[in-house]
């Protein structure tokens, strides 16, 4: 393994190499209760406990605030150790892992150090679909409205949720632009009603309910715009802005889910009776595995490739370009489409042993949930190959828009 980066940009407290080993240590407890996470809807109390001191929420935030402040390549890198023992331990972390960093990148100083100070463990949960509205009153905003797809929500202490500002007659206040102003608003976890109701092929174990907010006060400092918001602190890297962040954490979760899946039917396809014994004497499914492990590992690779150079970029204390950010999306994409081939191939050559209650059976669930999230939608794909094809080259990314530069 290499050592880890040390170049003056990034903290110094923490080495990832005991967390992965810390990793290591509660995988056990992650996979044995996998079955009973998804039967229960989130994260059982043992899964949990075994995840809180490995502080996701902080990986990104700076020392300064208690973080860890990691290089992305290194959070990449555990993300995916979680997520190969647990899909839904791993998207929980990651959820956790990218909106704190967002909390701890564009609130302002009273606001983080109230979050992340001295004798606090917060972890933030949310939704970035503006579905509420914030009605402006003395000393801040009060909040009402309905989000779904709240990853986490329970087993955090902190909501973050966009939502609109009413202008004074019910309707989207917007900025001298004409354009309408999302701002992004952190509440308790215990001001919210959690409405339950995921019922889903995969991921259940992520407790990503819908929620609600209704008439609840934010206070002035505890919000942010989500689409410009500028970086408070770490700068260069927090350029990336929310959407960059939220794929650092994507991204790790297929980098585990597709590697389980590899090592998984290898592993069926080495044990000697039935089916599993005719599967590895096949000359045409030791093929398909090679191709199917190349391509993970192409895919691994385009993602190291662009998230280096990202840190290179912000080592020299440049700002992430829009170039930068294009390969981004294009990498997320990539390693997710690459493991959905991945779910398909294994679910496809393990027989009856993939429709039963196990490893391949729940992996090939996850990763069609996770395919079909917005992170990877064809347009942003399409989007990103217009910049990188030299088509768009004067626009930038807002939020998952490829926007005009003004």
């Amino acid at each position: 393994m290499n050592k880890p980066i040390r170049h003056g940009y990034w903290g110094s407290q923490v080495d990832y190499r005991e967390l992965l080993t810390k990793i290591e240590e509660i995988g056990p407890i992650l996979e044995k209760n996998a079955a009973a996470d998804e039967e229960k809807g989130e994260l059982t109390e043992e899964s949990f406990e075994a995840l809180k001191p490995l502080r996701f929420s902080h990986l990104l935030a700076t020392e300064a605030l208690g973080g860890a402040q990691l290089p992305p390549t290194q959070v990449l890198e555990l993300l995916s150790a979680v997520t190969w023992h647990s899909g839904s331990a791993g998207w929980v972390s990651m959820v956790h892992c990218c909106i704190g960093a967002m909390s701890a990148a564009f609130l302002p100083d009273s606001a983080v150090e109230r979050l992340f100070g001295p004798g606090t463990d917060n972890r933030f949960s949310g939704q970035g679909a503006p579905l509420g509205m914030l009605k402006k009153v003395e000393g801040g905003y009060r909040l009402t409205g309905k989000w779904s797809y709240g990853s986490g929500f329970s087993h955090a202490t902190y909501s973050h949720s966009a939502c609109f500002v009413d202008d004074g007659t019910g309707k989207p206040a917007k900025d001298e632009n004409g354009n309408v102003i999302v701002m992004c608003a952190h509440a308790p976890i215990g001001e919210h009603v959690q409405l339950g109701n995921w019922d889903v092929l995969g991921l259940g174990g992520t407790g990503s309910i819908d929620y609600a907010a209704e008439d609840v006060f934010i206070a002035e400092d505890l919000v942010f715009p989500i689409l410009t918001a500028p970086p408070q602190r770490l700068k260069e890297l927090f350029s990336l802005g929310v959407v960059g962040l939220a794929a650092i954490g994507h991204t790790g979760w297929a980098l585990g889910t597709g590697r389980r899946m590899l090592d998984e039917i290898a592993k069926f396809a080495r044990s000697k009776s039935g089916r599993a014994g005719l599967l590895g004497e096949s000359e045409k499914f030791w093929y398909d595995y090679g191709r199917a492990e190349a391509r993970y590992r192409a895919a691994r690779a385009f993602v190291f490739e662009t998230w280096r150079d990202i840190e290179a970029t912000v080592e020299a204390g440049s700002a992430v370009t829009t170039q930068q950010i294009s390969l981004v999306h294009l990498a997320k994409s990539e390693i997710h489409e690459a493991g959905v081939d991945i779910c398909n191939f294994a679910y496809r050559a393990s027989g009856g042993a993939g429709l039963r209650a196990g490893v391949i059976q729940r992996t090939f669930r996850e990763m069609m949930v996770a395919a079909n999230h917005f992170t990877i939608a064809p347009s942003i794909v399409t989007s990103a190959g217009r910049n990188i094809g030299g088509q768009w080259t004067n626009r930038v990314w807002q939020f998952y828009d490829l926007i005009e530069k003004k």
